[in-house]
């Protein structure tokens, strides 16, 4: 199952209907369903948990790739963190504005705002 989460994507998390950006950006404040649940963007948001099935994708991805582009994170927050233990290619490439714990392990380092960067190279 491929799944990108979008914030173009809203859904209400009581009865699950879906609501495009547009109704969400002309709400005032927090955007309400008809059933007056809260809308918010398909996407994990800070401390909400993953989808299992989704994980073990991401770590069957990492474990097989040659090249790996970790681009605007820290790497101090699980599962991020954690998932980068699972590479075991060849190029490991880290971008973020600061440094992180990984960069000894990383074949490229960017030290650079991620918008910056893209708009750099």
């Amino acid at each position: 199952m491929n799944y990108i989460g979008s914030v173009l994507r809203n859904y209400c998390m009581k009865c699950h209907k879906f609501y495009d950006a547009e109704y969400v950006f002309s709400q005032d404040g927090i955007p309400k369903c008809s059933c007056q649940g809260i809308i918010k963007p398909d996407v994990v948001l800070y401390e909400e948990g993953l989808d299992n099935n989704i994980v073990n994708g991401a770590i069957n991805a990492i474990e097989k790739a040659d090249l790996l582009i970790v681009a605007g994170t820290s790497l101090t927050v699980y599962p991020a963190s954690g998932l980068i233990y699972y590479f075991k290619g060849k190029n490991l490439v880290l971008i973020n504005r600061d440094a992180t714990q990984f960069d000894n392990r990383a074949d490229l380092v960017i030290n650079c705002e991620l918008g910056r960067t893209w708009g750099g190279l």
